[in-house]
Formats: structure tokens, sequence, C-alpha cells
């Protein structure tokens, strides 16, 4: 019988590299993140039904690793942001990037 690739596989794993591309957008990579974990569930247990049927199973655990990955720095990131927030707001924020912008003449 003829192996097939699983078909969630390669979206997956892109997702999972854009959501730790996007760690630093305010947390906002999660959602791609959440989404590749899914895909990647979905196609492990398709898997794990009939494994002799797919050959890729290796990219769906990697996917899966990087998304919990993605999903632990966006949410870091996010608490990070606000903790930021909640301590010197947003008044500060900007103060610092003024302060900055002075010292590296931008």
């Amino acid at each position: 019988m003829e192996t097939q690739k699983l078909p969630n596989a390669t979206m997956a794993l892109v997702l999972g590299i854009a959501s730790l591309l996007c760690c630093c957008f305010y947390g906002l990579g999660i959602i791609p993140a959440v989404i590749a974990l899914v895909l990647a569930n979905k196609d492990t247990k398709k898997y794990k039904l009939e494994p002799e049927l797919y050959s890729n199973y290796n990219n769906v655990k990697t996917a899966k690793i990087i998304a919990i990955i993605g999903i632990v720095l966006n949410l870091a990131y996010f608490v990070y942001f606000i903790t930021l927030i909640a301590t010197i707001g947003m008044d500060g924020i900007m103060e610092q990037y003024e302060i900055m912008q002075e010292q590296y003449n931008l």
C-alpha cells in the first residue's frame, strides 16, 4: 500500500514558525500558534488511527513542539507588555522611546 503525507503537517509547521516570528508583536503570534497546534493534533489523531498510511509524522511532531514554544513565548511577551503598562504606563513607555530617539539621533 502506498503511503501518503498527512494533509496539515506543512501548514502546521509554517504557522508554528510564523508564531515564533510574530512573538514580538505584543503577543499576536499566539493566533497562528494555536491554529498550528490544532492542525497538528488533528493530524496526530489521523496518524494514530492508521500509522501505516502516513509517512511524515515527524513533521507533525516538530510542528506541535514549535507551536507549544510559540504559545509560551507569546504569552510571556504579552504578560511582560501588560506588566510594563501596569507599572509605568503608556506615558512612561513613550518617554523611554523619546530618550532613545535623542540618544541615537533617530
